[in-house]
């Protein structure tokens, strides 16, 4: 895939590069899982990484911006926080908690106002991003009192979102909202076909993506398990759907991995948005294969089934 020359944020991206020393290295993730236990695993990961900023995204993000304050193409890498965190505000204004704990970040909404405005029904306030979703899931929360349903609704909302705001961006974000809508749809739709779930809720919690027709993946669906198998094996999604049937962290991996070789495409250019792009999700990669490990290392699991888990690493 050809990313174009657009000559813009040099600066910003001969920076990144700098940076990408800092990333861990396979022979480091190598020796991170052999680590005997969680206490030698933070040990030993502090030496590596330094400092907590070096391992927040939130620090990541804010590098970045700080070299390119002006590239609006990268808010769309956080979309998904975005949305989580207007899940995270319902379900805490339902349940009579604070949302704080359950934010994540970074992020492009303005979190000390969010669940405020959410609770006195402030929809204008809110940013268009996520206004007309934020008013529709809370009625729907309080109308069925179904988490589940009013959480794929919202989810589905990103996704249409992601796609339609990663038109105005270049190829590579592009590519990246397709990929990311597809994984999702594909997850969606497996679940429910699982759990019999009808057409009512496929409608509501499937975005729809150019790859994957949604009327066609919802009769897939409805279809069961083995209905929804048969259609994605026409699809580019054949390996994912494949490794879906086998086991949902395979499936998870997979989708990792390929937005990941994405990501590790578009480092090799040297200006534009891209190669920032492309930092970001190696980091937030990083991050999750640190988490992946974290628990792994806690409950006792063998160097064979960490090894299967970690995601793709930069390159």
């Amino acid at each position: 895939m050809s990313f174009g020359k657009d000559t813009r944020y040099a600066d910003a991206v001969a920076a990144v590069k700098a940076m990408e020393g800092g990333l861990l290295t396979r022979t480091d993730m190598e020796q991170l899982i052999a680590v005997s236990g969680k206490a030698e695993l933070n040990s030993l990961l502090q030496s590596k990484k330094g400092s907590t900023d070096a391992m927040s995204l939130q620090g990541v993000w804010d590098f970045i911006q700080s070299y390119a304050p002006e590239c609006g193409e990268l808010k769309v890498l956080l979309y998904r926080n975005d949305f989580h965190n207007l899940k995270a505000a319902l379900k805490a204004l339902i349940a009579g908690k604070e949302p704080e704990r359950y934010y994540v970040r970074p992020t492009n909404l303005e979190l000390g106002k969010l669940s405020s405005h959410i609770s006195r029904k402030e929809y204008e306030e809110l940013p268009e991003l996520i206004r007309d979703t934020a008013s529709e899931a809370y009625e729907l929360l309080t109308r069925t009192l179904d988490g589940q349903l009013s959480d794929c609704f919202i989810d589905s909302a990103c996704i249409r979102a992601l796609l339609r705001d990663s038109e105005k961006c270049g190829e590579m974000m592009q590519r990246y909202a397709q990929l990311t809508a597809a994984c999702a749809d594909i997850k969606t739709a497996y679940r429910s076909a699982v759990s019999g779930r009808q057409a009512s809720f496929l409608e509501l919690a499937i975005a729809g993506s150019p790859e994957l027709d949604k009327d066609e993946l919802i009769r897939a669906a409805l279809s069961g398990t083995e209905g929804l198998m048969e259609y994605l094996s026409f699809t580019p999604y054949e390996e994912g759907a494949r490794l879906l049937s086998e086991s949902p962290a395979k499936y998870e991996k997979w989708c990792d991995d390929i937005i990941m070789e994405l990501a590790s495409e578009a480092r090799l250019g040297s200006f534009g948005a891209e190669p920032l792009a492309a930092y970001y999700i190696a980091a937030e990669t990083e991050l999750k294969n640190l988490r992946i490990l974290s628990v792994c290392k806690e409950f006792g699991a063998d160097r064979e089934t960490i090894t299967e888990r970690m995601r793709r690493l930069y390159g």
